[in-house]
């Protein structure tokens, strides 16, 4: 079936095991990371940013590294993500397994093909891409070490899914057919925030540091606040009106997922973002890391 290869590999994160552990290791290293080992009981899921690691990767570690924190074993992980719009079809990779530096990381064919059937008999069509014909795609790609890292054993399903109804269908299905197939499941969405600035045609807070505050506040601020709710109807109400998460499809998706698997709680472990404040830019991007507890 083959292996899909590594696209951003040296460029948007480290091109070599050395270099991917070490980096992994020093994320790991923030203290944030063992307040979040106090603060929880059993994460299921988590939504992770998808920039170069430079800005994502210590967010996306505290997600990984808290769901590794469970005492169950995870057979399987779910990663949603993608950029699509309302109106795209869902699709998912259907090949033998993705590499990453760290190794490669094997696709449970029998959990995704278990996935289509049950999307079609619910009336989503969920087509199944092979490594040639699926996207290079880093909202993907970026969490792959991560997941080699943090669950070297586990296997993978990837799914691209829009931001309509289909999210909250998917991730709910992605749930069952894993309980059916007696698999342990932890499932991850990947999004990132507002993208503000003339490069991404979006500026209604003007410019500078009064932009930045309007942006983390208030734009992103109602986005985590839908995604700690695990509210699915609001996370993708407010990606489409106010884009403020560029693939809400993926983060319905994963909540929808955590609330089936039982999460009472989502938690925003951080925020982040890409303005620097010392040397104001027009365009930059939010990031933020939500964990949801059962």
């Amino acid at each position: 079936m083959g292996v899909k290869k590594m696209a951003f590999a040296g460029s948007w994160y480290p091109g070599s095991a050395g270099q991917c552990r070490s980096a992994i290791e020093r994320f790991s290293d923030d203290p944030g990371i063992g307040e979040d080992a106090k603060n929880l009981d059993n994460p299921v899921a988590g939504i992770v940013p998808h920039a170069g690691w430079i800005y994502s990767g210590k967010l996306s570690c505290r997600v990984f590294s808290a769901l590794a924190q469970s005492s169950r074993v995870v057979d399987a992980i779910v990663l949603f993500g993608i950029h699509m719009h309302a109106a795209s079809p869902a699709f998912v990779l259907d090949c033998t397994a993705v590499d990453t530096p760290l190794g490669t990381i094997e696709i449970d064919r029998k959990l995704t093909h278990a996935l289509v059937r049950r999307a079609g008999i619910q009336g989503i069509t969920l087509e199944q891409l092979d490594h040639n014909r699926f996207p290079e795609e880093n909202t993907l790609e970026l969490q792959y070490p991560f997941i080699k890292y943090f669950f070297p054993q586990a296997r993978l399903v990837v799914c691209a899914v829009s931001p309509s109804d289909a999210a909250k269908a998917l991730g709910v299905a992605a749930v069952e057919v894993a309980k059916d197939l007696g698999f342990s499941l932890a499932v991850v969405g990947s999004t990132d925030m507002t993208h503000y600035g003339p490069r991404f045609g979006f500026e209604p807070a003007g410019s500078g540091l009064a932009a930045f505050e309007w942006v983390s506040k208030e734009n992103d601020a109602a986005a985590i606040e839908a995604l700690t709710a695990m509210d699915e109807k609001q996370i993708v109400h407010q990606g489409l009106t106010r884009h403020n998460m560029c693939c809400a499809g993926a983060a319905c998706a994963a909540a929808a997922a955590a609330k089936k698997m039982g999460a009472v709680k989502g938690i925003c472990l951080d925020y982040a973002s890409s303005f620097d404040p010392l040397q104001p830019n027009d365009d930059f991007v939010g990031y933020c890391s939500v964990i949801f507890d059962a």
